[in-house]
């Protein structure tokens, strides 16, 4: 049964990528049997546990150390994509940082997921403390960037370093990467808090479909 578990973990995940207890599931096997065969995986050597319930195959790295996932890795897998399935996306001061209308560095990672049944959680990961939220409506890999960015317009002057010019060409570069529509923003917009309309106006958004 070990060797089974053990090959069925190579075959459905790379070396050094968090693996969700929650997520194995294996014909025949319980999970109460899993959970002993994956400590005596631990014990051999075979796999390392990073946290309770998280797992990954070792990965021997140039100088034969294990290299191994952190905090941030998890949170990605679990909250926002893996093996190309998107399931949520950053959000807050976090997108705001990472769109470049920021300079704030958050000390908690901010993520909206469709994996996530509370309104918002703090989730305790590792080291770090990470905000998650469940989204408006579901999201998908179509919907996402979209989502995204009206989530941060709901609250833009609470992460806007720059001025709403800097603003406006940031979302502007956003807007045409991930070739959002106005149909996409009409779709969608009617979800979120009415200051959102403000924001839109302000930052000249009806230009940037034009």
């Amino acid at each position: 049964m070990r060797f089974m578990l053990y090959e069925f973990l190579k075959n459905n995940y790379k070396e050094a990528e968090p693996i969700f207890f929650s997520d194995i599931v294996i014909e025949g096997i319980t999970k109460s049997a899993v959970n002993q065969q994956l400590k005596k995986l631990c014990d051999e050597g075979k796999l390392q546990k990073y946290e309770n319930g998280i797992y990954y195959l070792p990965k021997k790295s140039r100088l034969k150390t294990n290299v191994g996932v952190n905090a941030d890795m998890v949170a990605r897998y679990k909250y926002v994509s893996r093996g190309g399935k998107v399931d949520g996306f950053y959000s807050g001061n976090t997108f705001a940082n990472q769109l470049g209308i920021s300079t704030q560095v958050p000390n908690k990672v901010e993520i909206v997921s469709n994996n996530m049944a509370a309104k918002i959680r703090e989730i305790p990961i590792g080291k770090r403390t990470f905000i998650v939220r469940r989204p408006v409506v579901p999201i998908n890999d179509e919907n996402v960037y979209v989502l995204q960015l009206l989530d941060l317009l709901k609250n833009l002057d609470m992460y806007l370093d720059e001025s709403y010019d800097v603003a406006h060409d940031k979302v502007s570069q956003f807007v045409q990467i991930h070739g959002i529509t106005k149909n996409d923003v009409d779709s969608y917009i009617r979800e979120f808090p009415i200051a959102i309309f403000k924001y839109y106006y302000e930052l000249r958004l009806d230009d940037v479909f034009a």
